[in-house]
């Protein structure tokens, strides 16, 4: 290939169609059209640069200008806070509204495991006495339960708190591909464990103490596994009842839309942590400390229910789609 030919014969698309993708945002029909097909001029001359590997100074420019071009043709969002603020107000408070059936019940459900578990450790003194001697309830209840939320400095005990607690929430959401059995296990798992700290406390007076120190960062942090249980057991029920769609469609729609839910309780967990880390353990006016717990678990579900049911109404349905990409025409 004759290189200087090429050029000469090249170069003026070039330059135009980076005059173009400089002043994209006052093009007018004619003029993106312009752009699209030069667009496609330079990327195949692109391609024959690179084969030919005479100019690597070249290739590189021009690798650039196409890669900008491609930015404004397929119409590409900006990245950044952008995303992150339309994930935050969109996709995910979707993905919740949109599935709230399935947590709120699966919420129900896991609620009222606990309380039935509760209820029965309180009522049955063997069932206590089974759950260890009475020196280690005695030491449980008086002082260990309470001295759980002290004993490390708020920062690194939030910190702790907040891993744990994502890390359950993620268990929930994945294990619920698999036919929804292990994400069930997951939830009947930790509300067996409330169950039997609050019957425990409740048995020995300390039903005050208990809910207490639960309750501030609780509603918000049990609600988020809700969520990643509820999301989860979707998932799997997905997989065995796709509905009108295909199966391999369906489970990657709700896969998406799952792990959008993942990263979104990433912050929600954040927040429960931040509240255990530095509200739970050391806020010792009791309604004080229940109250920010209520005010948080109310915001969640103004969030939910506002935001959430506003991008449904939309078309919104928190699936995490990639960039748009149609390519930008006159009309």
């Amino acid at each position: 290939m004759d290189l200087d030919l090429f050029i000469a014969e090249h170069r003026p698309d070039w330059n135009r169609l980076e005059t173009l993708v400089r002043r994209h945002r006052k093009l007018d029909g004619p003029e993106v059209d312009e752009l699209v097909e030069l667009y496609q001029r330079a990327a195949t001359h692109l391609s024959v640069l690179r084969s030919s590997g005479q100019d690597p100074a070249l290739t590189g420019w021009l690798s650039g200008l196409v890669a900008r071009a491609r930015s404004v043709v397929t119409g590409a969002q900006s990245g950044g806070w952008r995303d992150f603020g339309r994930f935050f107000t969109r996709s995910f408070p979707a993905a919740l509204y949109r599935l709230r059936w399935w947590w709120m019940l699966t919420a129900l459900a896991c609620t009222a495991v606990a309380f039935g578990v509760g209820w029965w450790v309180a009522a049955n003194p063997e069932v206590q006495a089974a759950m260890g001697t009475p020196e280690t309830i005695r030491s449980y209840v008086e002082n260990d339960f309470a001295n759980y939320y002290v004993e490390n400095p708020g920062a690194s005990f939030a910190a702790q708190v907040w891993t744990n607690n994502a890390w359950v929430a993620a268990q929930a959401i994945v294990f619920g591909a698999f036919l929804c059995l292990p994400a069930v296990y997951v939830l009947a798992t930790n509300s067996i464990g409330l169950g039997q700290a609050g019957g425990l406390m409740a048995a020995n007076g300390k039903a005050d103490v208990f809910f207490g120190l639960i309750l501030p960062h609780g509603l918000l942090e049990l609600t988020a596994v809700f969520v990643a249980g509820g999301v989860g057991i979707k998932l799997g029920w997905t997989f065995i009842a796709p509905g009108h769609r295909t199966r391999i469609r369906a489970m990657g729609e709700e896969a998406r839309s799952a792990m959008g839910v993942v990263l979104g309780l990433v912050v929600v967990l954040f927040v429960s942590g931040l509240i255990e880390g530095f509200v739970t353990g050391w806020v010792h006016t009791t309604w004080l400390r229940i109250g920010i717990g209520v005010v948080a678990e109310v915001l969640f579900f103004l969030y939910v229910f506002t935001l959430g049911r506003r991008a449904v109404q939309q078309g919104e349905t928190g699936d995490i789609r990639d960039s748009p990409q149609t390519v930008a025409v006159s009309g």
